[in-house]
């Protein structure tokens, strides 16, 4: 009897969080674009708040204002990543465009269709990758080789998506150190 108890909470919690998900997801996603994010990122944020909450499906019962709750969750998710962003840009990391890189190229006088170059170059890349962390590799390989997006990875290997994102953002950290190693030799 108390088992049964436990099931009718558990799905009573899984009624609840699908409801709050299908009332609240266009607000969330709206503020994530008004905030200036892609589609894509917008998605994958309310995935993993949404994620994260399945992982305490126990305390939805509890909760009588889940759609306030979840806000807020969702709030800190976005505080969490202008930080980290705020961070990035403290530090002199920025995100270069391939259009820009190409300039870039193209100024110093190399030119990318050159054979050596692109040998020399693809070399010193798969040796930084294969320098890399295995899960931090396993992520890059995935996505650059694979095509394929963090919330597949994250189905296929159970991990979060968060942990997935910091994971890439070390590794391409680690291979723009390598690659600029790589130009100033």
């Amino acid at each position: 009897m108390m088992r049964d108890d436990a099931t009718a909470e558990t799905n009573d919690s899984k009624r609840r969080l699908e409801e709050a998900y299908r009332s609240e997801r266009p607000q969330f996603l709206a503020r994530m674009r008004a905030a200036g994010r892609s589609l894509e990122e917008a998605e994958d944020l309310v995935h993993d708040v949404y994620a994260e909450i399945s992982g305490r499906l126990h305390l939805v019962g509890q909760i009588q204002n889940l759609p306030a709750w979840i806000n807020s969750m969702f709030r800190r998710r976005m505080i969490d990543l202008w930080r980290h962003e705020k961070a990035r840009t403290a530090s002199g990391e920025v995100q270069v465009a391939e259009e820009t890189l190409r300039e870039i190229i193209s100024e110093v006088g190399l030119d990318p269709l050159d054979q050596h170059v692109r040998q020399s170059l693809t070399e010193a890349l798969n040796d930084a990758i294969r320098a890399l962390p295995k899960e931090q590799r396993a992520v890059v390989e995935a996505q650059v080789f694979g095509g394929k997006t963090f919330r597949q990875i994250a189905e296929a290997t159970g991990e979060s998506i968060d942990a997935l994102t910091a994971r890439k953002r070390y590794a391409v950290a680690k291979l723009s150190r390598a690659l600029r190693h790589w130009i100033e030799e």
